[in-house]
């Protein structure tokens, strides 16, 4: 039943008072003890704890695109969409043993900067502007708009009203600066984790249920036995949903490309480590890849439930849309079965990963513009105070431009999660390439990274429209192209990512050996072996997050 009950809005109240008042009371405490210099307001330097570091990631990370659209792929294509996750969590091992350190090594505090220390002022006002725009056109939008329609599915509540709830809670934690953020995140971790389970939990034993059975061990066995093709990891090419996740790819391939640009090459994600020292950041991204692990059993489970249950003839009417199945209704589908109270908590939990995640993101965004354009290009005389002021301007702004331009964007058409991959993947391989041979080939020049950023986003295009002009069934037998929906042979989305990435890689050593031989001078970073060096503690977690990966993927292949 869509709605909610009393019990459900006493229950979202506590929620938003909690963390209203501790976001508070962190803003007037971090006044009394640190000035209001910009580093303190854009990256809390030096006060977020590795677990304040670790929630603040994952809840700017789990959103309305994971819990609706990750959920709807759970129903549609099983276990393997886990993916995104589990691998996430070994890429986050890499960047907190190899990119964290270089970061932290050279001060480095943003994206744009990294690129303006490494090559030049050309590259970095390039890509800062294209992340603006990719922020705000694509990330904050997304974020906002499935928030809303995911809010207006649960409770009923108007979508564009929902649109402005999320956007003013989300400013009025923004603008107490990182610190706010990243312990109010951990609040926001709490209930989404919390909330999530209980909806996992409710969803297995719906599936018991059904089967004239009772506990949660024995609904997740009527899931593998009833829906024994969603829970494989690697998927064969006879696969339907092999186009999306093609085989091996996840775990040789493009899936690399996807997480180690968002995890490390992302200022959204690695500005909440990039206040830290070298152990607590570490020590942040070893507590997110945890609870990454965690993350398939409440966002992928309840649409394998919803999947099963499905097909024994419940939600029939409930996961049409327009006469056809929407997929994306799996997750409200099933919340709105929980009793009162209980669908309170996973409504707070589905606002909490909204709003931690709109936080991050708009926060981001301020950070950019503000240390990476005005202050180096508008008023590079401007005060740390007037720095501050023109950083809290900007979030208002874009979060106005988000709400005006979201549902211009068909969001609610392409999907959310598909929406992001796509866009974002366009220029993934590149930024990636640039950053990775940025990092650890000193010769890399100027041009190179300019070739990589530009010449990347054309390929990615053309290899994406090059099935509308070449048959491309002949590359079939070779596993790089399959055909989709419409019988057109194409490349699979992660295998483009991987094959743009390789002629970025080449492209940039060609043109960095031929400027090398004419004397073009490269600025390389500070690195030496020490920087890289582990403690016990962290190596043991390294290991147990390594091992648990591995027998997941050993369980489920």
């Amino acid at each position: 039943m869509q709605g909610l009950h009393l019990f459900d809005y006493l229950v979202f109240l506590c929620y938003f008072i909690i963390v209203s008042v501790y976001g508070y009371w962190v803003y007037k405490r971090k006044k009394k003890v640190t000035t209001t210099a910009s580093h303190d307001y854009f990256l809390a330097e030096g006060s977020l704890t590795w677990w304040a570091i670790g929630a603040s990631l994952i809840a700017s990370n789990i959103s309305a695109e994971q819990f609706i659209g990750m959920s709807g792929n759970g129903f549609k294509m099983g276990l393997a969409i886990s993916t995104y996750e589990w691998m996430a969590a070994a890429t986050l091992m890499i960047v907190a043993i190899f990119f964290i350190p270089v970061y932290l090594k050279n001060k480095i505090y943003t994206m744009p900067q990294f690129l303006s220390q490494r090559y030049n002022g050309t590259v970095a006002m390039i890509m800062a502007v294209f992340w603006l725009l990719l922020y705000v056109v694509v990330n904050l939008t997304s974020i906002l708009y499935l928030g809303a329609l995911a809010i207006n599915s649960i409770s009923g509540i108007n979508t564009t009203f929902c649109m402005y709830l999320l956007a003013v809670f989300a400013i009025f934690i923004t603008l107490g600066g990182m610190k706010v953020i990243g312990y109010t995140d951990v609040i926001q971790v709490f209930f989404l984790i919390l909330g999530g389970l209980v909806t996992t939990y409710l969803a297995l034993n719906l599936v018991a249920d059904k089967f004239g059975a009772t506990g949660l061990l024995k609904g997740f066995h009527l899931m593998m036995t009833h829906a024994n093709n969603h829970f494989h990891m690697i998927l064969k090419r006879d696969n339907p949903n092999y186009i999306d996740l093609p085989g091996l790819t996840v775990l040789i391939g493009g899936m690399w490309i996807v997480n180690l640009n968002y995890w490390g090459c992302n200022q959204y994600i690695t500005q909440r480590a990039l206040g830290a020292d070298l152990k607590t950041a570490r020590g942040g991204l070893l507590f997110a890849a945890f609870l990454k692990l965690l993350m398939p059993v409440i966002v992928v489970l309840p649409g394998i439930a919803a999947f099963v249950l499905y097909q024994q003839g419940d939600f029939q009417h409930a996961m049409l849309q327009n006469g056809e199945v929407n997929t994306d209704k799996a997750y409200p589908v099933l919340l709105n079965l929980l009793p009162a109270g209980l669908k309170g908590l996973a409504f707070a939990a589905l606002t909490a990963a909204v709003v931690a995640s709109l936080a991050g993101k708009a926060n981001s965004i301020s950070t950019i513009f503000t240390l990476d354009i005005y202050k180096k290009k508008i008023n590079p005389a401007a005060t740390e105070q007037k720095t501050v002021v023109v950083g809290k301007i900007v979030v208002v702004v874009a979060m106005i431009l988000a709400i005006i331009i979201a549902p211009l964007m068909g969001i609610d058409k392409k999907g959310g999660f598909q929406y992001i991959q796509e866009y974002t993947g366009f220029v993934s391989p590149g930024i990636f390439a640039m950053f990775i041979l940025g990092f650890f080939w000193k010769k890399t020049t100027s041009n190179a990274a300019l070739f990589a950023t530009i010449g990347g986003f054309a390929m990615s295009i053309v290899f994406k429209f090059l099935p509308m002009l070449i048959n491309l069934s002949f590359l079939s037998p070779y596993g790089f192209a399959v055909p989709n929906e419409s019988g057109v042979f194409e490349i699979p989305f992660l295998d483009r990512m991987g094959l743009v990435f390789v002629i970025c890689i080449f492209g940039m050593y060609v043109i960095s050996t031929i400027e090398n031989r004419r004397g073009e001078t490269t600025k390389g970073l500070e690195i030496d072996r020490s920087m890289f060096k582990l403690s016990p503690a962290f190596t043991v977690g390294v290991l147990i997050v390594c091992g648990i990966i591995a027998a997941l993927y050993t369980v489920f292949w």
